[in-house]
């Protein structure tokens, strides 16, 4: 199976207040498994083929990027057999992914500390980031491995204070601030969707939604599709974005 095929057409759901930036978090795999008397690492496969699909739907209804959290920096407190499984399933997709990126025009990029992550990953991080580089304006979809909204902020504060360590005495503001996250240059997302019941952000981009509009359903991550995608940019477009104005 294809990692971005063609499937609807941008018109078929209108491109009027379609969000450029859409944020998924991919929750509910494990009790989908159970639900099926499945391992828990059946429910991770499953739910990476959703990624492709809900990926692909994306592209091709007009969204400019997607970005999913497939690791957080808390998931490493899972069974070692679990963690494992999440790597392994990274790496296939990943390897699969490079075959096509280039051909199809798909920006693939990783936000997260990939430094703990084994060296074969690492290399499929860098072959992806090498063909990212040279692709024009398209569809990039950004998955967060080994990410944390508050270690990414960490991070960034880190950065800036080696800055000022190094004697660069550019003012602190929030543009420069926003530079130094995994996101740079990337608008914020304006619609963030959490499928699997929950109704909490989980440290996923704490930044950049500070005014994203959210929405959860109780469908666990493997069953979600392009309807639920219908079904959250239409909330989207009922709601009133003011930023603190009136």
């Amino acid at each position: 199976m294809a990692l971005f095929q063609k499937s609807r057409k941008a018109e078929e759901i209108g491109q009027a207040d379609l969000p450029r930036h859409i944020g998924i978090i991919m929750d509910g795999n494990g009790r989908w498994a159970k639900k099926r008397g499945l391992p828990r690492t059946a429910g991770h496969a499953a739910g990476a083929e959703t990624f492709r699909r809900v990926a692909t739907y994306c592209k091709n209804i007009g969204v400019e990027y997607l970005t999913v959290y497939a690791f957080s920096t808390e998931n490493w407190k899972r069974p070692p057999e679990e963690v494992a499984a999440i790597m392994g399933l990274l790496e296939k997709y990943l390897g699969e992914a490079i075959e096509k990126m280039e051909r199809d025009g798909i920006r693939l990029k990783f936000f997260g500390d990939t430094s703990v992550l084994s060296d074969q990953l690492r290399g499929l991080i860098r072959e992806t980031d090498g063909i990212t580089a040279h692709l024009g304006k398209t569809f990039q979809a950004n998955v967060c491995v080994n990410y944390g909204g508050r270690d990414e902020i960490v991070r960034a504060a880190r950065a800036w204070a080696e800055r000022v360590r190094a004697g660069e005495d550019e003012a602190l503001t929030e543009d420069a601030f926003a530079a130094l996250l995994d996101s740079s240059g990337i608008p914020d997302p304006e619609l963030l969707i959490r499928p699997g019941g929950e109704k909490r952000l989980s440290n996923f981009l704490l930044w950049q939604s500070a005014y994203s509009e959210l929405v959860f359903t109780d469908t666990l991550w493997p069953d979600f599709g392009e309807a639920d995608i219908d079904a959250a940019i239409a909330e989207y477009r009922q709601r009133q974005r003011r930023f603190g104005g009136l």
